[in-house]
């Protein structure tokens, strides 16, 4: 059973929830007619979804940039950084329920 959602913020919310998740994936993968329709629909009216998807696509070309350069190099996330990130997260996720 679907979670009715109740108020328009929480609308708005897990439309642009589900639009980042969409212009996240159509970089990785193809999208679905109903996903590309669902993320056409969305980008024409949300502007900062717009913003989102560019700015995205402007990361993902220079990470591939900086790969390119040096193939061999390894990226890796310090241990401490990759702590602290765990635990802002699950602050993040203990603050929604």
């Amino acid at each position: 059973m679907k979670k009715e959602l109740k108020t328009d913020l929480q609308r708005i919310a897990y439309n642009c929830r589900q639009a980042t998740y969409l212009i996240e994936k159509k970089q990785g993968e193809e999208l679905t007619d109903r996903e590309k329709l669902e993320l056409k629909i969305h980008l024409a009216g949300c502007y900062i979804c717009r913003v989102y998807e560019q700015q995205s696509i402007m990361i993902s070309a220079m990470v591939r940039n900086l790969l390119k350069a040096d193939p061999s190099a390894e990226i890796k996330l310090d241990d401490d950084y990759k702590k602290d990130l765990k635990i802002k997260i699950t602050h993040k996720i203990d603050e929604q329920h």
